[in-house]
């Protein structure tokens, strides 16, 4: 069975941590901006996929990032 990654934002390719807007147990609405990710000369912006409070943080702005690397987990 495929791993439940509904309370997880993960990285979708390598690349540098832009920005995080969210900080640990901030309320995010669906849709929200959580972090921006710049990979391949492109930003890529990561949203909220529920409404949901934040229980971690894992990146700052600056820090590389792999490919499905935990960057937000919600509670």
């Amino acid at each position: 069975a495929p791993a439940d990654t509904s309370r997880l934002v993960l990285s979708p390719m390598p690349g540098l941590v832009v920005s995080m807007d969210v900080a640990v147990g901030q309320t995010v609405r669906e849709g929200e901006v959580v972090c921006v990710l710049e990979a391949m000369k492109m930003q890529n912006i990561l949203r909220a996929e529920r409404d949901a409070v934040i229980k971690t943080v894992n990146a700052s702005p600056g820090d590389p990032v792999a490919a499905d690397q935990v960057l937000v987990e919600f509670q």
